[in-house]
């Protein structure tokens, strides 16, 4: 492959990028950063809608014929792994796109499904009007929304992590992952808004729908961001340095196979507590009373602010202690908060409140650090495509499953058995990091 910036195959999009953003000027490390910002809160943003309205909308509209709440929002938290279940498959289909017709068709057609599967939601009709077709038109768009993410992987992460100075890597691998926090809460402004406003029935109707809507419009925006990065020279010369080139993924397993098991197994306790901090408990709190979803939701975007803090703070940490050190502190502090997360969950609003803020904070520290632990591990050719199908993989077995199990034991059996849940996500990742130890230094 010659170059990002002349492939014969890359798409009109891309080249319109090129022509609106082309001034000869290098492309700074800042520049990439709002780049991979921007593209990271726009994939974020799309899963949180969809995971926001599993709990406020899909049990009452898709579900209704449940036997009580709590079986509603499991049958909609039944359908919420599909995504993960679906990203690995994009990602073989999407590097065959890539290595074929170009990094910037990848995306444009990865972006495009994804928005598209997104704002299809906006668009479904009830188990009332259809029936059963309603939940099977949502799990389609939900396997839209998981294939298509595993299309969006960019490399950008990586090319900002080849521009970060030795001493401040940490620092550039942290960036990425602001995503999740601003496309979390943009998410939560958005249902809130409506459902402060709107009486239940006209969110039920209409109100819901329009956060899903919004998703396209913020894809196009991150898919020119994003172009414009891949149709630098910049981006072009680490391809043809093959740092950032997909290569085929059963060639990558048969060098790193050992890289992608124990890699995938680093990031899970983050991965583990990801949909603890942000899913389960507004499920949790809207089915046992303690407090309205409207109230809740404003307190998790004060949560996700205190995310953000700790993501910029993981970055100074780990350029001070290392990587590795960093992120086994991060599993050794939620292996403590496990222990008193559900007695705060089960002590009115005060306590869920301090579990948001406490939990989101220790969150950011450790999430902040786990795409930089995933790629490290990868040589230079294989880097993309490696880091790639790891973190399918950590997202897939820490975080998939993790709301429709928090909510089917804290139902089941009590809500102390998440703490089971979390702390068995600490001790994945801190075996890992001690398997690991001797063979990389990420």
């Amino acid at each position: 492959m010659s170059s990002a910036t002349h492939h014969p195959t890359s798409s009109g999009m891309e080249r319109d990028a090129r022509r609106m953003h082309d001034d000869d000027k290098p492309l700074s490390p800042g520049s990439i950063a709002i780049g991979v910002v921007i593209g990271r809160t726009s994939e974020f943003f799309d899963f949180f809608v969809y995971g926001l309205g599993s709990i406020l909308v899909f049990p009452k509209l898709i579900f209704p014929f449940a036997s009580s709440a709590v079986a509603a929002t499991l049958m909609s938290f039944a359908l919420f792994p599909l995504a993960f279940i679906a990203r690995p498959i994009g990602s073989f289909v999407f590097m065959w796109i890539d290595r074929n017709y170009g990094r910037g068709t990848k995306l444009t057609a990865a972006l495009v499904i994804l928005g598209g599967s997104t704002a299809s939601i906006a668009f479904l009709p009830g188990y009332d009007t259809i029936g059963y077709w309603a939940v099977a038109l949502l799990a389609l768009f939900r396997l839209g929304q998981g294939f298509a993410l595993g299309g969006a992987w960019d490399g950008l992460a990586s090319l900002l992590n080849l521009s970060a100075p030795e001493n401040k890597r940490g620092w550039y691998a942290m960036i990425p992952q602001l995503g999740a926090p601003f496309g979390f809460a943009l998410a939560s402004i958005l249902f809130g808004y409506f459902v402060t406003n709107l009486s239940e029935a006209d969110f039920l109707a209409w109100g819901w729908r329009y956060p899903f809507f919004v998703a396209f419009a913020i894809n196009v925006v991150a898919l020119f961001a994003r172009l414009r990065i891949v149709a630098s020279k910049e981006f072009g010369a680490a391809m043809q340095a093959q740092e950032l080139q997909a290569r085929p993924i059963f060639e990558m397993l048969s060098k790193h196979s050992m890289d992608v098991v124990l890699g995938a197994f680093v990031p899970l306790a983050s991965f583990a507590m990801f949909h603890l901090v942000t899913i389960f408990p507004l499920s949790w709190v809207t089915l046992t009373g303690g407090q309205s979803a409207a109230q809740f939701l404003w307190v998790q975007v004060a949560g996700a602010a205190l995310g953000a803090v700790g993501i910029v703070l993981s970055g100074f940490i780990a350029d001070r202690i290392g990587r590795r050190n960093e992120l086994m502190l991060g599993a050794v502090l939620i292996a403590i908060f496990s222990f008193s997360a559900p007695f705060l969950l089960d002590a009115g609003r005060s306590g869920q409140d301090a579990y948001i803020l406490i939990g989101f904070f220790i969150l950011g520290l450790t999430f902040g650090q786990s795409s930089g632990a995933v790629s490290s591990r990868f040589t230079q050719q294989y880097r993309y495509t490696g880091a790639a199908l790891t973190s399918d993989l950590a997202w897939l077995l820490g975080a998939g499953f993790a709301p429709l199990v928090a909510l089917g034991l804290a139902s089941t059996f009590g809500i102390i058995f998440i703490g089971g849940y979390l702390i068995s996500g600490a001790i994945c990742t801190i075996a890992a990091l001690t398997l690991t130890r001797t063979t990389h230094n990420p």
